[in-house]
């Protein structure tokens, strides 16, 4: 990788603090993950698996944080490197609620190579499936 195509450089201590954050939705410490978020954190901060802090809290059925991060601004679109967006995740732990809310702030049950839709029908998840109708 050249000057022009190579990433930032971190700390171990400024990966640290990334790791925690990223604990943080998946713990559902809502406040303090919308407090780091507030203070200039992404709200789509990315880990190196293309977890999405949204991804994260959706798979964990964090409901109050998967709201908070769609209050800041959460990209429903985004697909992690296993083609799941968070609400294929939120659909394959049949959280109906959290799936209602994806969909409410337009999150696409067709997106990504494992989609909502397909994690449904793959799982014979009929309840959720009768979502996305």
């Amino acid at each position: 990788m050249d000057e022009t195509t190579a990433g930032p450089e971190f700390t171990d201590v400024e990966l640290q603090f990334l790791d925690s954050v990223f604990e943080l939705a998946r713990q559902g410490r809502t406040g303090e993950l919308m407090s780091v978020v507030g203070s200039g954190i992404p709200v789509n901060l990315t880990n190196s698996r293309g977890d999405t802090l949204l991804i994260l809290a959706a798979y964990h059925r964090r409901a109050d944080t998967v709201s908070g991060l769609l209050g800041a601004g959460a990209d429903t679109s985004r697909v992690n490197d296993m083609g799941q967006s968070a609400l294929a995740a939120a659909t394959f732990r049949r959280d109906e609620g959290i799936v209602d809310d994806l969909l409410r702030a337009g999150a696409d049950p067709h997106l990504g190579p494992r989609s909502a839709i397909a994690v449904a029908r793959q799982f014979g998840l009929t309840d959720m499936e009768a979502l996305f109708a």
